[in-house]
């Protein structure tokens, strides 16, 4: 049984020859099942599913946004504390320094001072080394501009010294690798 308004509807979605055109809309005439759609509930429902992702949008977010602030805090904090080992390491060094300070000018004039002072230096290389620092070697060298800061450039004493390193003024260093410091170098031209 169809009223006149089922008619109406259903008559618009047929062409000239009634050959339907479109498909009719579910919820303008009737559901699947021939029951009337109720579009309200609906919306209702529609809106519900909105709300819901809206939602999870706004937690997603605010945990991606916490993450982020997380991770920012934890970096700053590693890097404040990423020399404290190599800190550690270099403090038995620094008391032998204290203690050479500490002693006399007759003390100090002695081959046991000297000799003492050869030994802190060596253990605070030996630390630095484990720590992955390596001295670089220049003098002797090639000058290599990636390598090496010409501080100034004199007449080469050999010829074999001519386009090389004559000496070093400041040791370059590299870090497991990296480049930290340039070695400066006079060169013989």
């Amino acid at each position: 049984m169809s009223t006149d308004k089922d008619t109406t509807v259903q008559d618009e979605y047929l062409d000239a020859n009634g050959v339907q055109t479109e498909e009719m809309p579910q919820n303008e005439a009737q559901s699947t099942d021939g029951q009337p759609v109720d579009s309200e509930a609906s919306a209702e429902k529609l809106q519900q599913e909105l709300a819901d992702l809206r939602d999870k949008y706004i937690r997603l977010m605010s945990d991606f946004d916490n993450y982020k602030k997380r991770t920012s805090r934890e970096r700053i904090e590693l890097i404040g504390t990423a020399a404290q080992d190599t800190l550690t390491a270099l403090l038995p060094v620094l008391d032998d320094f204290d203690r050479a300070q500490n002693l006399t000018d007759e003390q100090k004039k002695t081959d046991a001072f000297q000799e003492g002072i050869q030994l802190v230096y060596h253990k605070l290389s030996n630390i630095l080394q484990q720590r992955g620092l390596e001295p670089m070697e220049s003098t002797g060298q090639d000058f290599n501009p990636d390598w090496h800061e010409a501080l100034t450039e004199i007449p080469a004493p050999t010829e074999a010294l001519k386009g090389k390193v004559v000496d070093t003024i400041e040791r370059g260093y590299l870090l497991k690798g990296k480049i930290i410091r340039y070695a400066k170098v006079v060169t013989g031209k």
